[in-house]
C-alpha cells in the first residue's frame, strides 16, 4: 500500500462517543478540536465521527493548492447546502461559470474608489451610536456592534435608513444565520421537505426579509436612479452581451451581502474591544496614535494611512478570532492531496482558526501582539498562513469594505471612549458560520479626552 492509499494522521471517534456528541453537543468544542488535531497530528489530518469523515487542512501550502492552484477541482460542499436555502445562488454559494459571471458583474460595486464614498456613512452611524453612550454606562458590546454594522450595510447597500426597524431586521437576519449554522453543524439532517415547526418559522423569516429586499429592488428599478449605493451598481452592471442581473439574482446577492456584510465586521470589532480591555499596553499605544493623529477630531478616510497601529490591532484581532473560522471544500472526483487519497465529495475543512493559532507559523500564537503585523514583521508571515477573508479567486469580495469599516469605527470609538470588561463574565468563542461570542457580554464605557503627546514608535 502506498502513502497515497492511506489516510492522513488523525483519530476515529466511535459510535458511542459520536452519539454522546449528538446528545450532548455543548460538550464538543469544534475550535478546540480543530486546534488539538493540528497541534497533535499535523497540518493535514483525518477524523472519523461514526460514519462521517472529515479531512482537516491547516497548512498554507495545501490551502494555496486547494484555493488557487486546483480550485476548479473542488466545490463548496457543505457550506453551499447550509447557506443556499437562505442566500439562494449568490456569490457565497454559486459555482462554476455562473459564479464567474456574477463575480464579474458585482466586482465594480466593490472598487476601492466606490467604497471610499461609504466612509462618511460609516462615521455618521458610529457618531449616532456614541451620542447615546454615557460615561459609566454598561453596554452589551456585541449587540451594539451588530446594530451599528447593520445600519451601515443597510445604508451602503440600499441607501436605506433602517434605524426604526433595525431591531426587527437584526432579529430576522440572526434567525437566518442561526438556521444556516444549524444546517452546517447538525450531525444528522432531516430531509428538506419535512415541514418541522422550526423550518416553517424559517420560511416565514425568509419571506419577511424577501419582502423588504424585493420592495427596494422594485422601487429602484422604477426610479432608475443611481443612489450611490451598492444596489445601484448591481442594477447598472452588465456583462459582455449587455445582460444585467434579473430580480432573483439581485435578491440573492443583496441577501448574501446583508447576511455576510454586517456580522463578520461586528464580530471582529467585538473581539477587538475584548482583547484591548485585557491588554492595557496595546490599548495605550493605540490611544497615543489616535491622539497624535486626530487630536480629538472625527477621523476621516484620509487619516487611515497615518494610523498604522490601528490596522495592526484589527489584523491581529482577526488572526486570533478570524471572522470565518473555516472554509469547506469537497473534491468533484477522487484525487491525491498532500500525498494522500481524498475521495469524491469528501468533507474537507480548511481550519483558518487552527492555522492562525499554530506555532508552526506564528511565534507565541495565543498572544495578542499587533506588532507582528508591522510593515517589516508582516513580511515574515508565510503566504496563505493568514486568511481572515479566505483566498484565491473566491476571496471575500467585500474585504476592503470590511477593513475600512472596522478601522474607522475602531478609531472613532477608541478616541472617545475606553471600554472595560465587566468582571465576573465568562467570554467563550463559538464556531458557527462566523466566530462569535457564545453569549452577549457587557462592557463599561468611560468617556476620555485626547492627550497631546508625540506619536510612539510602532516597530
Amino acid at each position: 500500500m502506498t502513502q497515497a492509499d492511506t489516510f492522513p494522521p488523525g483519530q476515529r471517534v466511535g459510535w458511542i462517543e459520536f452519539i454522546k456528541i449528538i446528545l450532548f453537543g455543548e460538550k464538543f468544542d469544534p475550535l478546540a478540536y480543530a486546534r488539538g488535531m493540528s497541534d497533535e497530528y499535523g497540518s493535514f489530518t483525518y477524523s472519523r465521527f461514526g460514519n462521517i469523515e472529515v479531512y482537516q487542512v491547516a497548512d498554507p501550502e495545501l490551502t494555496h493548492e486547494i484555493l488557487v492552484e486546483r480550485t476548479a477541482e473542488f466545490h463548496k460542499g457543505i457550506m453551499k447546502s447550509a447557506f443556499e436555502p437562505f442566500a439562494g445562488n449568490g456569490l457565497l454559494t454559486s459555482e462554476g461559470d455562473f459564479w464567474k459571471r456574477q463575480r464579474k458583474l458585482a466586482q465594480p460595486a466593490f472598487h476601492y474608489r466606490r467604497i471610499e464614498s461609504y466612509a462618511e456613512a460609516m462615521i455618521a452611524h458610529t457618531e449616532q451610536m456614541l451620542d447615546k453612550w454615557r460615561s459609566g454606562q454598561t453596554v452589551l458590546i456585541d449587540r451594539e456592534m451588530m446594530k451599528l454594522t447593520l445600519a451601515i450595510v443597510a445604508k451602503t447597500l440600499f441607501n436605506a435608513d433602517v434605524s426604526g426597524d433595525a431591531d426587527r431586521v437584526g432579529v430576522l437576519l440572526n434567525h437566518i444565520l442561526d438556521a444556516a449554522n444549524e444546517r452546517l453543524n447538525a450531525p444528522i439532517r432531516l430531509p428538506d421537505w419535512m415541514p418541522t415547526p422550526r423550518r416553517i418559522s424559517q420560511r416565514r423569516t425568509i419571506a419577511e426579509l424577501d419582502a423588504i429586499i424585493n420592495r427596494v429592488i422594485s422601487e429602484r428599478r422604477a426610479s432608475g436612479a443611481d443612489e450611490g449605493d451598492l444596489l445601484s451598481m448591481l442594477l447598472l452592471a452588465q456583462d459582455e452581451d449587455g445582460e444585467r442581473m434579473n430580480d432573483k439574482q439581485l435578491r440573492d446577492e443583496a441577501m448574501t451581502l446583508f447576511l455576510a456584510g454586517h456580522e463578520t465586521t461586528a464580530n471582529a470589532l467585538t473581539w477587538a474591544w475584548y482583547l484591548l480591555a485585557q491588554h492595557p499596553d496595546v490599548l495605550a499605544k493605540m490611544q497615543a496614535e489616535l491622539d497624535s493623529v486626530l487630536g480629538g477630531r472625527v477621523p476621516t478616510l484620509a487619516d487611515l494611512p497615518n494610523l498604522p497601529y490601528n490596522e495592526m490591532v484589527i489584523k491581529e484581532t482577526m488572526r486570533l478570532f478570524p471572522p470565518a473560522p473555516g472554509l469547506s471544500r469537497s473534491p468533484y472526483q477522487d484525487l491525491e492531496l498532500g500525498g494522500h487519497r481524498v475521495p469524491k465529495n469528501a468533507l474537507m475543512q480548511i481550519s483558518i482558526y487552527a492555522m492562525h493559532r499554530s506555532s508552526r507559523y506564528f511565534e507565541q500564537p495565543d498572544a495578542f501582539i499587533p506588532e507582528r503585523f508591522s510593515a517589516e514583521n508582516e513580511k515574515h508571515i508565510p503566504r496563505y498562513a493568514y486568511l481572515p477573508f479566505g483566498g484565491g479567486p473566491r476571496v471575500c469580495i467585500g474585504n476592503q469594505f470590511a477593513i475600512m469599516e472596522a478601522r474607522l469605527i475602531l478609531a472613532l470609538v477608541g478616541s472617545r471612549f475606553e471600554l472595560a470588561l465587566v468582571p465576573g463574565q465568562q467570554v467563550v468563542p463559538q464556531q458557527m458560520l462566523t466566530l462569535r461570542p457564545r453569549e452577549s457580554f457587557a462592557m463599561r464605557v468611560t468617556a476620555r479626552q485626547p492627550q497631546t503627546q508625540p506619536q510612539l514608535e510602532l516597530a
